[in-house]
């Protein structure tokens, strides 16, 4: 079993895309539009044609979820965090400054008594990330 967190972006989900594959070497694995979908093509209205139905992106071993939605509105995260586990300080150090490219930082990357680093950060999107460096093996 796995879970997959599956997150609406409002119609910013390219965007978000992009600036995952930079921020965390994401790759995207599957992306499917709305004009894809061979079912309802004769109801998708233009201006959501090429908005993003479905796409998934692999983070290390993981894999990340996203659509625009219905255009809702703008993204609204709230309740819960990503937390990124990664190897190394500097590891961690990049990752938190790519992420709050455009963002706010909610807890400056520090040392704490569990992890030389933690850190939590909203992207641009709002969506809030915790950095840390996990415990050595």
């Amino acid at each position: 079993m796995q879970i997959r967190p599956y997150l609406f972006y409002g119609g910013r989900a390219d965007e978000a895309i992009a600036f995952y594959e930079g921020a965390l070497g994401a790759k995207l694995t599957r992306r499917l539009r709305f004009k894809d979908n061979p079912e309802a093509q004769a109801s998708v209205p233009a201006e959501r044609a090429d908005k993003i139905m479905h796409a998934e992106l692999q983070i290390g071993k993981n894999a990340l979820l996203l659509s625009d939605g219905q255009d809702e509105g703008g993204p609204t995260f709230q309740g819960f965090s990503l937390t990124l586990v990664v190897e190394n300080e500097a590891e961690a150090d990049r990752i938190f400054a790519a992420l709050s490219e455009g963002g706010a930082v909610a807890h400056a990357l520090t040392k704490t008594f569990f992890s030389p680093r933690f850190g939590m950060v909203k992207d641009r999107f709002g969506v809030l990330w915790i950095v840390l460096v996990g415990p050595s093996e």
